[in-house]
């Protein structure tokens, strides 16, 4: 046997072990997402998020006949792919987690699910991950995210822009696999629709200075600058540059951007520009405010929904399955998620497992209107927004 196969055989042992341990009073769910990096404003919220879900089974006292679930935070760091798999490695071969909610961003995720979960066995959830490219990832029945593929937000967001008559524009991407994919889907729906693309410039997170970036999509023109990158790095930078240069003054932005940071920073400065996010309105959503209010925790930033949902999902596939542990688990995300069953709202958490413990069925619904289709990825809906006297203002749902 080569040191690769005994080296993979020492890690499944190890994490079969811990996993074993779990089957007790607790069980361990990992909680990975990029406490550091290019989207940290963003990420406590989420993670609180998919706590209370967790927090909410805990006090029902209906769970597997009482184990507890125990959530571990880990830093994805957003952008850090080795990073991003040691944390996820110890999650699940020292603290032996059963699932993970995570990760975020698109690059570590797939990182994490062909490194870690494909290797253990381990189920994981992303409430955010949003690259086309995890639609076809081979994951073994492992992947599952709640935020939609950015196949769709761009084509949203292309279609907000012709809506309001916006025919030219400028882009800018993260130069990552979210952005560059968000950006290719965006750039084909924008041109199909008959808008012209006059730049697409990639940028790199962590520069001081993005005057080149920005003197290249100046020199191309478009009345508007299309921003897919991330709040608290490279995104915000480009938008900072091309402010002080006079180079654009609108700009339309993509999920990354979605931060009350930005808005504390640069607000008054972006007044009219637009952007889409992942977002829901309905029972669900108005349920998951209520219990967010109640519970002191921030659940009108983005990707809280779908984290809470994510979390939510990962602990009634185990009463689904009679047992918390990573097969058990993989095996039902899909059964408690669609239909058929009993619709299950944010707040709910303690009826579906009464449901599930008679051998009934329950469809989630959550705060996101869950639907997983096709490889295990949310139909999902967007808020469409403008930027109005320095705040996010509701335009529709897309």
């Amino acid at each position: 046997m080569n040191k690769l196969l005994v080296a993979t055989a020492a890690t499944a042992l190890t994490a079969g072990a811990a996993f074993a341990g779990s089957h007790g009073t607790e069980a361990k769910i990992g909680v990975i997402l990029g406490f550091t990096g290019p989207i940290e404003s963003l990420t406590p919220m989420m993670a609180d998020s998919a706590e209370l879900a967790l927090a909410e089974i805990n006090e029902s006292g209906k769970f597997l006949d009482g184990v507890t679930l125990v959530p571990v935070r880990a830093d994805s760091t957003c952008i850090d792919a080795a990073a991003a798999t040691a944390a996820a490695e110890r999650l699940v071969t020292t603290d032996g987690v059963v699932g993970i909610m995570g990760a975020d961003c698109s690059g570590v995720t797939g990182a994490v699910l062909a490194n870690v979960a494909i290797p253990n066995g381990v189920p994981m959830i992303s409430p955010s991950a949003t690259s086309p490219a995890l639609s076809t990832v081979e994951d073994n029945g492992l992947f599952f995210r709640t935020a939609p593929s950015d196949a769709r937000q761009g084509d949203v967001l292309a279609n907000i822009l012709m809506d309001k008559g916006i025919k030219e524009v400028a882009v800018t991407y993260t130069n990552n696999d979210y952005g560059k994919g968000f950006a290719d889907a965006f750039i084909g729906a924008y041109e199909g629709l008959g808008g012209t693309v006059t730049a697409n410039v990639p940028h790199e997170d962590g520069k001081a200075d993005y005057s080149a970036e920005v003197g290249a999509l100046a020199s191309a023109g478009g009345d508007v600058l299309v921003v897919l990158g991330y709040a608290d790095q490279g995104g915000k930078g480009v938008i900072r540059a091309a402010l002080d240069t006079g180079a654009f003054d609108t700009f339309a932005m993509g999920d990354g951007m979605y931060a009350d940071a930005l808005l504390a920073d640069l607000g008054p400065e972006l007044e009219g520009s637009m952007g889409s996010v992942p977002w829901s309105s309905g029972a669900g959503a108005d349920a998951f405010a209520a219990i967010t209010e109640a519970a002191g925790v921030n659940g009108e930033s983005s990707f809280t929904r779908e984290s809470y949902d994510a979390a939510a999902l990962l602990a009634l596939a185990a009463m689904a399955a009679g047992e918390a542990t990573p097969a058990g688990i993989a095996a039902n995300v899909l059964n408690v998620a669609n239909a058929p069953g009993e619709p299950i709202l944010p707040g709910e958490l303690g009826k579906a497992l009464e449901i599930l413990a008679g051998g009934g069925d329950v469809d989630y619904v959550g705060a996101t209107n869950v639907e997983l289709i096709g490889p295990g990825e949310a139909a999902g809906t967007y808020r469409e927004y403008t930027i109005t006297g320095g705040a996010y203002e509701t335009v529709q749902f897309r």
